[in-house]
């Protein structure tokens, strides 16, 4: 399997939007650190301030995993609760 790519589409509850993109920039430096990560770009969308789009690229969809069982993921996850109203992830591979 070639790299995966990730698109998650993140909506947060609308007067919590501010809060959630604080903590979703949190999530960017180890990241990017982490084994495997390739490219981890987020997104607001320009007229919906509070639906936040990651644009991902990993080497395998097996470091992805490792990515999404890390102590940074689980403490956002955490700190956001009640926060989010839906995410929308879909795996990807480019053809």
């Amino acid at each position: 399997m070639s790299k995966l790519t990730i698109v998650a589409n993140i909506y947060a509850n609308a007067e919590k939007a501010d809060f959630v993109k604080s903590e979703l920039q949190k999530l960017i430096p180890p990241t990017l650190a982490e084994k495997g990560c390739l490219q981890y770009d987020l997104h607001v969308d320009n007229e919906d301030p509070a639906h936040f789009l990651f644009y991902e690229n990993w080497e395998s969809r097996e470091l992805w995993q490792v990515h999404m069982d890390a102590p940074h993921i689980a403490a956002f996850q955490a700190v956001s609760e009640g926060c989010i109203d839906r995410v929308e992830l879909y795996e990807m591979e480019c053809v």
